[in-house]
């Protein structure tokens, strides 16, 4: 039997195909990655560099900015004394060790152009080993200025949804609700949200993944300067009309929630994502109020209660 009894006419499958979805597995992830392993990939793409070290965490970020400038010091390092720790004048050690801690020390001084003077190249091929270090050392330090500038002047959403999507009373019916707040002290404008529900559905004996659109009550508003409900009136031609748990269950449902909106700090737009699951569906549940006014009249924002719900039977 299908979910859905009414014709619909929805060919947008937001990118991932028809294929139904087994054992409960999300389509998409709470942080709005897509749930998708991928393989056959080369391990290594030097024109993907840019964009891998943009998007990392910053954790691994200044890992691998820290594991590059300690293998090209060692390299360097290595260089000197195969020239001849004796042309490096003023390295005074005498073991192998410590010749090559004087030469790595040297290196972390000539690529990042300080200089202290303690060490100094003598000769011809230690200079121009020094002189091209330096010359790399300019460039690898423009490089990664760059990319902190990219990673801090990249605009990104702080925007947080609530962790459970719930279904409650509604204007006499009943509505599917999530929240959302932006977590930032900026300006979100001109505000638009979709909302889209996807279901496994049998069609000619076939299992495929059907998609729909789910009609907000409001799908736009102009300044996010408070919480967000979107609501889904669950009237007759809503596909959660007098569906239960466990239909919802069985047809694996999962409801995308698309975001975009225009950041004033950055001048940019910006978009954010996040999917609920059927078990993140709760029944004849409500979610408590995160605002309030003090004493003072002012309005008061509770961000704590983001997923905070009560029930209403």
């Amino acid at each position: 039997m299908a979910f859905f009894k009414r014709k619909v006419q929805f060919n947008d499958d937001l990118g991932f195909g028809s294929n139904p979805v087994t054992k409960n597995q999300r389509m998409l992830n709470p942080d709005g990655s897509a749930n998708i392993e991928r393989t056959g990939l080369p391990w290594f793409k030097f024109d993907d560099t840019y964009t891998r070290l943009v998007t990392m965490s910053w954790t691994r970020f200044f890992f691998v900015i820290l594991l590059a400038y300690l293998v090209v010091n060692t390299i360097f390092a290595v260089l000197y004394n195969v020239v001849g720790i004796e042309n490096l004048d003023g390295a005074k050690g005498v073991t192998l060790r410590d010749q090559f801690f004087d030469a790595f020390f040297f290196s972390a001084q000539t690529i990042s152009t300080v200089g202290y003077g303690h060490i100094s190249p003598q000769g011809f091929i230690t200079s121009v080993l020094a002189a091209f270090e330096s010359m790399l050392g300019l460039l690898a330090f423009a490089l990664a200025t760059g990319l902190l500038y990219g990673r801090f002047s990249r605009p990104t959403s702080k925007v947080s949804f609530s962790k459970k999507m719930v279904i409650a009373p509604y204007e006499k019916r009943h509505g599917l609700m999530c929240r959302l707040v932006n977590l930032r002290r900026n300006q979100l404008i001109e505000v638009e949200v979709q909302m889209v529900m996807s279901y496994n559905e049998t069609v000619d004996g076939k299992h495929v993944r059907k998609f729909y659109p789910l009609a907000l009550e409001r799908n736009k508003i102009g300044i996010l300067s408070l919480n967000w409900t979107l609501v889904h009136p669950i009237t007759e031609d809503s596909p959660f009309f007098e569906k239960s748990l466990t239909e919802l269950q069985h047809a694996e449902v999962e409801v995308f929630v698309i975001l975009k909106a225009f950041d004033d700090t950055f001048s940019q737009t910006i978009h954010t994502r996040t999917s609920y699951q059927d078990e993140e569906i709760e029944m004849d549940a409500k979610f408590e109020k995160m605002y309030y006014h003090n004493e003072e009249g002012k309005m008061v924002m509770d961000y704590s209660k983001l997923d905070k719900i009560t029930r209403t039977v």
